[in-house]
């Protein structure tokens, strides 16, 4: 019993002196006093009200920015479009700064808090001032979890949360627009990318994405849209030189570029160029508008690098299910057609037309999935065999009310099986497992 008690004083004051530590040792800085106060703004602004900042970073960097027609520019030490949501985070943080303690209310020495050089200036103007208002922050406390900070008109040290650090301490490249294109998406109409396989151009036909180079084919849609979202949103990794005249291009691979992509917006374009590896493993690249040179991650290239294949449609067919309204199949001699009709009730439902009978309602949409479900493996070349002078299958489908029709002819060569698509040139292999499925949801239903 005597044992357990000593442990359990010993327990009482190792948390007391846990405690201490924790609250007065490691919060209060030497030689400053204790003032658990209420919270408190450290400024009285609204963000939207800020319209000039200038940033001091921890290694030097100092950026000035203002706010033009309500969107940030950085105007020294260059005169750039800023960071949009780099530079609005520094207002709304500056807005909604809180004092979380004061440390020392007459400090006689500042240098313990890292603020006689403070390692982050941050200066604020806004709406109908003349003068800045500054906040000098500090080293950061023992735990980390907060950082001195002091206003250069006042005495006291406080302390503002830790996360700040990250906000406000920005170098210029940190806060200027990153991004490597600039083009309005809405606008955009074609795109044209060269790579070391050859030229790949796209085009808006009819509000609908064609491939014009090397071939003339539909293209997938999110294909075409998504690498044009991948060249609006890539960013430089780093500026390497702002100003490099042609004659030096071939320093970075520039003079003939690994790849070049082209965005065409009516009679406007963008284009960027890729060229060889730079320390690291990111790579050179510049804006043809500009004669800066910076580098983009390695995955930008790659992503770019793609066959024109790989932007034609996966889809052997575009309709769905739901919007399907007619099948016409044929196999040798034999066609059935099946179509969605209206019961006297006015709900739909399929029917078999050719020849005329009933159909089990399950078995027509396991055909339609069956059918939904083919993808091309790969494009063929001209020369390969697919079977298709002695055809082993034709689907026609109509859909969307019968506005829309495509058609489908299935070859097979041994065990392998090809799709041509009527309008689209070539053929297209797909995994014989798919035909399958289709002939074993036709006979189901025979």
């Amino acid at each position: 019993m005597r044992g357990f008690r000593s442990t359990l004083v010993l327990l009482v004051i190792f948390l007391g002196l846990l405690g201490y530590f924790y609250f007065f040792a490691a919060k209060t800085p030497p030689g400053g006093k204790d003032d658990a106060g209420p919270k408190g703004k450290v400024f009285a602004v609204e963000a939207d009200k800020i319209e000039e900042m200038q940033i001091k970073s921890a290694g030097g960097d100092q950026t000035s920015l203002k706010k033009l027609n309500g969107i940030w520019s950085v105007v020294a030490p260059v005169e750039t479009k800023a960071d949009e949501t780099e530079a609005t985070a520094i207002a709304t943080n500056l807005a909604s700064l809180e004092k979380q303690r004061v440390v020392d209310e007459n400090p006689t020495d500042v240098a313990q808090y890292g603020l006689a050089t403070p390692r982050i200036e941050v200066a604020f103007r806004k709406t109908g001032d003349k003068d800045l208002t500054k906040l000098l922050l500090g080293e950061k406390t023992p735990t980390g979890s907060d950082i001195y900070a002091k206003l250069p008109a006042e005495k006291a040290v406080f302390l503002v949360s830790s996360f700040l650090d990250a906000t406000f301490n920005k170098t210029t490249f940190d806060l200027r627009d990153k991004k490597i294109l600039a083009f309005e998406r809405e606008k955009v109409s074609g795109l044209d990318i060269t790579t070391k396989d050859g030229p790949v151009s796209l085009g808006l036909v009819s509000a609908q994405w064609q491939l014009t180079k090397p071939i003339a084919a539909k293209a997938d849609a999110a294909a075409a849209d998504g690498a044009i979202s991948r060249l609006q949103s890539a960013q430089m990794k780093a500026i390497v030189a702002a100003d490099v005249p042609e004659k030096d291009l071939a320093k970075y691979g520039l003079d003939k570029p690994a790849v070049t992509a082209s965005v065409l917006a009516g009679s406007a374009k963008a284009t960027l160029a890729i060229g060889k590896a730079a320390e690291g493993g990111d790579l050179y690249a510049r804006d043809l508008a500009r004669p800066m040179v910076f580098t983009v991650e390695a995955a930008l290239a790659t992503d770019l690098q793609k066959k024109a294949d790989d932007y034609r449609p996966k889809d052997v067919f575009e309709f769905k299910s739901y919007n399907a309204t007619r099948i016409e199949v044929t196999r040798g001699t034999s066609t059935v057609v099946y179509e969605r009709v209206k019961g006297k009730d006015g709900s739909e439902k399929w029917g078999q037309v050719n020849p005329s009978k009933d159909v089990n309602q399950p078995k027509v949409e396991a055909l339609l999935t069956s059918l939904t479900a083919i993808q091309e493996d790969k494009y063929v070349d001209a020369k390969t065999k697919t079977g298709m002078d002695a055809p082993v299958m034709t689907v026609t489908a109509k859909s969307d009310g019968g506005k829309k029709e495509e058609r489908i002819t299935v070859g097979k060569v041994g065990n392998d099986v090809f799709v041509a698509r009527k309008g689209d040139p070539g053929a297209a292999q797909i995994a014989a497992a798919k035909l399958d499925d289709v002939q074993k949801a036709l006979d189901a239903l025979k």
